[in-house]
C-alpha cells in the first residue's frame, strides 16, 4: 500500500512539474498565474475548473471554439498537444492562485 501511494505521489508532482512546463508558453499572453486577458480579449482563464477549461482546449484545438476572435491564434497553440497534455495543462492552470 505504502508503494501505491509512493506512486501516485509520485504521479502528481510529475504531472504538476509538466503543467508548469507545458504553462510556460501559455504564461507570455495569459500571465504568470493565468491572471491576465490575452492579447487583452480573451476571459481571464486563472479561477476555472480543470474541466471547463480542457473543454476549451479541446474546442480551440478541434476549431469549433472561436472565442472573441481567439480560435485562429489558440488552435495553433493547441495543435500539437495530446488529450493526455490537455488534461495535465488544464489541472495545472486550475490550481494557479
Amino acid at each position: 500500500m505504502k508503494t501505491l501511494i509512493a506512486i501516485l505521489g509520485l504521479t502528481a508532482m510529475l504531472s504538476a512539474a509538466d503543467g508548469a512546463a507545458m504553462y510556460q508558453k501559455c504564461s507570455a499572453c495569459h500571465g504568470a498565474k493565468a491572471e491576465k486577458a490575452a492579447l487583452g480579449k480573451s476571459e481571464v482563464i486563472g479561477g476555472w475548473s480543470s474541466s471547463k477549461t480542457l473543454d476549451a482546449l479541446k474546442g480551440y484545438k478541434a476549431g469549433t471554439r472561436n472565442t472573441k476572435g481567439m480560435g485562429a491564434i489558440m488552435k495553433g497553440q493547441t495543435a500539437s498537444l495530446s488529450d493526455g497534455d490537455m488534461k495535465v495543462l488544464s489541472d495545472y492552470i486550475a490550481g494557479l492562485k
